[in-house]
């Protein structure tokens, strides 16, 4: 992609990427700063999400890490509020932070359930409530302001394991998306997702036996994605080029949906 073509600039933009500090965040914070962006990463350790911004701006640009519990009741406002302190104007908003709890059916717990919820859910939303006046502020016609939901092809379809929580919660946030993209198109901010296949990260090793035969059988590209992916999806849907697309969820699956 020609970082000069004004379809695809982001110069001068600034973003929040909750979860930035690892797997498919990090390769979308990596992908934004590349362009010019100002991005902020979040994190709940403050030396970690330290580390992981100083690294992403190693090569050049700015990359900010803020510390944020998003799980508990008071996160995403206290978030928002850090950014408001700093920032003016929010052009892109990636919600990325997520949980996930193993386990059958029968061993589920209440606790274990409600993580998964409230990091993967009602953090996105309530943060995305939160930085609204941060995002309207960035928004016009010609260039609207932009959410990115980063959903799962496990809120597509059910896979041959156990994973109600992260799965439902998945789902949820891809209704949320077209929730979202109704209310607040009018205010000029799109509400689009990702769904991811399999990407390498803390919940996913793609060196796993069992993964890559997985791989191997079930995505026609026969590989798992890579930062180049993940980077090339944001930077579309955040840039003039994607400025129409608005409510859609978007596997990025190297085809495994549609083969299903």
């Amino acid at each position: 992609m020609d970082l000069a073509d004004p379809l695809f600039s982001l110069a001068g933009k600034t973003a929040l990427v909750t979860g930035g500090g690892s797997g498919i965040g990090t390769m979308i914070a990596q992908g934004l700063i590349r362009r010019g962006v100002r991005t902020y990463i979040t994190g709940r350790d403050a030396e970690r999400v330290a580390a992981s911004a100083r690294e992403l701006a190693a090569d050049g640009g700015e990359c900010i890490g803020l510390v944020g519990e998003l799980g508990s009741m008071d996160g995403p406002a206290l978030l928002a509020e850090q950014l408001a302190k700093r920032e003016g104007k929010l052009h892109i908003l990636v919600n990325n932070a997520g949980a996930n709890a193993n386990g059958s059916l029968a061993e589920m717990t209440v606790a274990d359930w409600d993580v998964v919820m409230n990091v993967n859910v009602r953090a996105a939303y309530f943060l995305t409530q939160g930085l609204l006046p941060l995002l309207s502020a960035a928004a016009s016609d010609e260039d609207p302001a932009r959410i990115i939901n980063v959903g799962s092809i496990g809120g597509l379809h059910i896979p041959n394991w156990e994973a109600h929580a992260y799965n439902t919660s998945k789902a949820a946030i891809h209704h949320l998306t077209r929730s979202l993209c109704k209310a607040l198109g009018k205010e000029r901010i799109t509400v689009n997702a990702i769904a991811p296949g399999p990407f390498p990260s803390r919940m996913t090793d793609i060196s796993s036996e069992a993964l890559r035969k997985s791989v191997a059988t079930y995505i026609p590209l026969g590989r798992p994605g890579t930062a180049q992916d993940a980077e090339g999806l944001v930077v579309f849907l955040a840039s003039r080029a994607g400025a129409y697309v608005n409510g859609a969820t978007i596997p990025l699956d190297g085809g495994y949906i549609a083969a299903l």
